[in-house]
């Protein structure tokens, strides 16, 4: 499980955003912190895997708090959910570390992309090595592909919970490939889970940019494996 810090300084918003997260599956919340000092005292005691941190906070900003941190070689991931839309706060987050920024007011959705593009980031750090190897070049570019699957979620066409970017990465596995791919294989290859990359292939076998096949062994069910068809 990954436990999460829900930083705000509304309650009632807090609220809203810690059942967000519960409602999305492999996170859960550790604690809520209603202002900077809250929020470090949660950090300090250890434990705490992501922090969904606003930047209007009573004694200070969301980034001083998140220099703070880093001062205190506390590496924490965070993603910003604020309703600071300036540039210049945009590009300090960035600076500073922030993976996400989510600007207020948002949807369930919205977070709920964000929170599947983090845990893949983990999991593909976690396959290359775990932050203990050495990356070469195209592991890499998977770690940094698994960042940016930041959902934009404009297009008309993908259902809810579908985000282009991960669709996109997906296409790409798949066009590449010399030979039909299983869920399994797909999620490895992306770094997400296997019912996600179940979920996107089936939409894309629907909307016919992939083949099904079936791949049949010994015993069980068969396996499902899906084939790049679209030009």
């Amino acid at each position: 499980m990954i436990d999460v810090l829900v930083v705000d300084d509304d309650f009632r918003v807090a609220e809203i955003n810690a059942k967000y997260v519960g409602r999305v599956p492999g996170f859960r919340v550790a604690a809520r912190a209603h202002s900077a000092a809250q929020a470090l005292a949660a950090v300090q005691r250890g434990g705490i895997d992501l922090v969904l941190l606003d930047h209007y906070l009573p004694d200070g900003t969301g980034l001083e708090l998140v220099h703070r941190m880093r001062e205190q070689g506390h590496g924490t991931d965070v993603i910003m959910i604020t309703a600071a839309g300036d540039v210049t706060t945009i590009q300090t987050a960035m600076r500073l570390g922030a993976l996400h920024y989510l600007v207020k007011p948002f949807t369930f959705a919205a977070l709920h992309t964000r929170l599947e593009s983090y845990a893949a980031l983990r999991r593909t750090v976690e396959r290359v090595g775990g932050g203990r190897g050495i990356a070469v070049q195209e592991q890499v570019d998977r770690i940094f592909s698994a960042l940016r699957t930041t959902p934009v979620l404009a297009s008309p066409g993908l259902p809810s919970g579908h985000s282009e970017p991960t669709t996109e990465l997906i296409c790409r596995i798949l066009h590449r490939a010399d030979h039909p791919l299983s869920a399994h294989e797909v999620a490895a290859e992306t770094g997400l889970s296997r019912s996600t990359a179940q979920r996107y292939l089936r939409r894309l076998e629907q909307s016919g940019r992939l083949r099904l096949s079936l791949k049949y062994g010994d015993t069980g069910r068969p396996e499902h494996r899906y084939a790049w068809v679209a030009p």
